[in-house]
């Protein structure tokens, strides 16, 4: 079907999430992730009437029935060193990540 997963573009995700997946269950997840496509196409095809608010979920946010957002308070962890410890690589306080080459994705 148009604008399904298709098994290379797959591979390729899994690839790049360093995931090891053995080929059966890869294919089983790639038709689940085919199928939940599938059924956000279905609720798209639904009609709503234009004085309906667009909404990125199911309850609109609106001032009069949710409270407003809290303040952001910044506060130091007493113990980065802790953290981390736990990482596999850091460097002068900053995580080391492997490097992922950019690539178009067809």
């Amino acid at each position: 079907m148009p604008g399904d997963i298709a098994p290379e573009l797959f591979a390729h995700l899994v690839e790049l999430a360093a995931f090891e997946l053995p080929e059966e269950q890869a294919e089983y997840l790639r038709a689940e992730l085919n199928r939940q496509l599938e059924s956000i196409r279905e609720l798209e095809e639904i009609r709503l009437a234009e004085e309906i608010p667009i909404t990125s979920h199911g309850v609109p946010y609106l001032p009069a029935i949710s409270s407003s957002p809290g303040e952001d308070i910044v506060r130091r962890f007493p113990h980065p060193e802790r953290i981390m410890a736990q990482s596999p690589e850091s460097e002068e306080g900053y995580f080391v990540v492997p490097d992922i080459p950019h690539t178009e994705l067809s």
